[in-house]
């Protein structure tokens, strides 16, 4: 059924957004408890920041717990750059009200602040990517802050774990002698939020090496699904069959079967335009090197039936008994100028059956694009958070059970010029576990924020 369509301004000389996004969104949500449900629409009008970081709905707040280059709380290193995924967990003791907070950095070769390399939790000493925690304490003050991985490589999403680990994700494909890497690269990693000594840094080989994004855990299979955001060709969406499900931490080191999903019939998902489509029979095929040891997984041989693409899988989460995964450019009419549209699947394991939920797309009004939905959190209160991953402005959007778009927070941070302004995308959008505080990470400058108000 048709949605309808905001265009939200925040406020008057200030940049707008809009957003079309059409498609019954209930089925993403229900079956999740709302903490307080909230008007239809949002919270109202953005109102610019006058010291020029955050605009926010009225009444809203911001608090910067943490800036690339700063000084880390363990006497580590800076704080390293390109802040990206990030997950929250309670605080370790059982009547704990903190947070712990554990965030990815996208740091490539270039990387302007690596993650610093310690002892015991550092994969290749070449590699400039990793893991941060962040501890809160019950105030929400930042207790601590150090290192839970270092030494890997564009560590873009993830995924939360039923045992409260984090689950981060390489999205390159570089191998040993690359940039002066000594080991491959593309892996997933755990992390531990407590006590990152426990996962140390261990590749989960057997979970595929390949340009990875996020991942999403069935709470009742232990099966882990798997995005890769690739080009040339388009990647692929994987699930991965421990031998060992549900055992905490450290279990998925033990391996299992990788295998790629294939919808007969359909070899793009982004030709599918049309929400609420269903397609039947949806298949897994086994990856025939998950190591790919000499040919990228998604060009590898899947038969004469071949194999399902899409372009940028981003943003995975579990809910209502399906995985939901984001495909960030469902256009194909790409050019400078092109539209990033985007697509919100659902898979439901039970039945195998693959539904095109949300469409977005860009607005009628060039001049107020909303595009490229990427990293993606279901919101306490109802609805879903969504991180805009384009060109010009860029926003936190909710959505609400109804499906109406809504400006959240706009960065108003400008990295580039008078002539070529430039805003710094927001990532690893998520809440605290009692849904207070709405955490989020500017990619650059690196930030995390803590956004409280009348939730």
């Amino acid at each position: 059924m048709p949605v309808s369509r905001r265009h939200v301004l925040s406020g008057a000389g200030a940049l707008g957004a809009g957003i079309a996004f059409t498609g019954a969104v209930g089925g993403l949500f229900a079956g999740h408890a709302v903490a307080r449900p909230r008007p239809s629409g949002g919270y109202g009008p953005l109102v610019p920041d006058p010291g020029g970081i955050l605009d926010l709905p009225r009444g809203f707040a911001y608090r910067i717990l943490s800036r690339e280059g700063d000084a880390l709380r363990s006497g580590e290193g800076p704080v390293p750059s390109n802040f990206d995924g990030m997950s929250a967990f309670r605080g370790k003791e059982p009547r704990a009200r903190g947070t712990h907070l554990v965030r990815n950095h996208e740091n490539y070769a270039d990387g302007r602040v690596p993650v610093p390399a310690v002892e015991g939790r550092t994969y290749d000493p070449a590699g400039k990517g990793g893991c941060t925690t962040v501890e809160l304490d019950a105030t929400g003050a930042v207790r601590d802050e150090y290192v839970s991985l270092a030494g890997t490589a564009a560590n873009c999403s993830g995924g939360h774990t039923p045992w409260n680990t984090w689950l981060t994700c390489e999205e390159t494909e570089d191998g040993a002698g690359t940039h002066g890497y000594t080991k491959d690269h593309g892996f997933i990693f755990e992390a531990d939020p407590y006590d990152p000594r426990r996962t140390g840094a261990v590749p989960l080989t057997a979970m595929g090496r390949f340009q990875h994004e996020a991942v999403a855990v069935d709470p009742a299979t232990g099966v882990v699904y798997e995005t890769e955001d690739a080009f040339g060709p388009y990647g692929l969406f994987y699930r991965f069959l421990p031998h060992k499900p549900l055992r905490g931490c450290g279990s998925l080191a033990a391996g299992g079967r990788l295998e790629a999903m294939r919808v007969p019939g359909v070899g793009d998902l982004c030709l599918v335009q049309e929400a609420g489509t269903v397609f039947e029979g949806v298949e897994w095929v086994d990856v025939p090197d998950p190591a790919a040891k000499g040919t990228p997984t998604r060009m590898q041989d899947y038969g004469p039936l071949g194999i399902t693409r899409a372009p940028k899988l981003e943003g995975c989460y579990w809910g209502r008994g399906r995985v939901h995964f984001v495909s960030s450019f469902a256009r194909t009419d790409w050019g400078a100028a092109a539209d990033h549209f985007g697509q919100v699947w659902s898979y439901d394991p039970g039945r195998g059956r693959l539904k095109l939920e949300v469409v977005f797309g860009a607005s009628s009004d060039i001049r107020l694009p909303g595009e490229s939905p990427d990293n993606i959190a279901l919101s306490p209160h109802g609805g879903l958070m969504v991180c805009e991953d384009g060109e010009g402005g860029q926003h936190v959007f909710g959505v609400d059970r109804r499906g109406q778009v809504y400006a959240m927070t706009r960065n108003a941070q400008n990295i580039g010029t008078a002539d070529q302004p430039a805003w710094g995308e927001f990532a690893g959008v998520v809440f605290s576990p009692d849904g207070r505080t709405m955490y989020v990470n500017c990619y650059t400058p690196g930030t995390t924020f803590a956004i409280t108000g009348p939730w």
